[in-house]
């Protein structure tokens, strides 16, 4: 029952993102296990969009489409929002831990869901000429998470409106860093492993 109860005030915080951020860190309103559950049906929804939206709004080639890369995608940007936003705000006197990260930023993307998952449906009973409707409403989902994302930062680590700004910049910076890092560092591996299988093949054949 507290777990649904956690979960459904995810559409408090929709509404109310200043109280309801506040209220999830200080008053432990929100739950980890709500926060993942919305980031799970955040992929859900990307993976269902992607592939049932009617042809009409769906410009993907449902044969090129890889589920696996689509859930590893959506779940490597909430793993480096949370984990960039983490070291930046541990160095610049953030008052919320990692799991008050974690949890702030599956609420913020509630709107992808709840916005996105019904227009797979209407895209089936709308026109082409009604695409306006379709793609406003798209557009507007990813926005509010946005603000959502952005007033979370603010709240659960009391910044201020600037020092919330440049520390989105950062978040997203030190995400690419990170990334970057980590292709390097699995580019490295695979070599270092190749090298080895070749030098052990050499060997084992003379």
């Amino acid at each position: 029952m507290q777990y649904f109860k956690t979960l459904k005030y995810g559409l408090h915080v929709m509404v109310h993102p200043f109280d309801g951020f506040w209220d999830l860190k200080r008053e432990r309103r929100g739950s980890l296990a709500a926060a993942l559950t919305i980031v799970v049906l955040t992929i859900v929804t990307y993976v269902v969009q992607k592939q049932n939206t009617a042809f009409l709004f769906n410009f993907n080639r449902l044969e090129q489409l890889n589920v696996t890369e689509d859930i590893i995608t959506v779940f490597l940007l909430f793993l480096l929002w949370c984990v960039s936003s983490w070291c930046l705000t541990s160095l610049m006197d953030g008052e919320g831990t990692l799991k008050d990260i974690a949890i702030a930023t599956g609420y913020a993307i509630l709107p992808i869901v709840l916005i996105n998952l019904p227009l797979v449906a209407i895209s089936y009973v709308i026109a082409a000429d009604e695409g306006a409707f379709y793609y406003t409403f798209g557009t507007i989902s990813y926005l509010w998470a946005g603000g959502l994302l952005f007033f979370s930062m603010m709240v659960t680590h009391q910044y201020s409106f600037k020092k919330t700004i440049m520390t989105v910049i950062l978040t997203i910076l030190g995400m690419a860093i990170i990334l970057f890092l980590g292709l390097l560092f699995f580019s490295v591996i695979q070599k270092i492993i190749i090298f080895a299988l070749t030098i052990y093949k050499e060997i084992r054949f003379r």
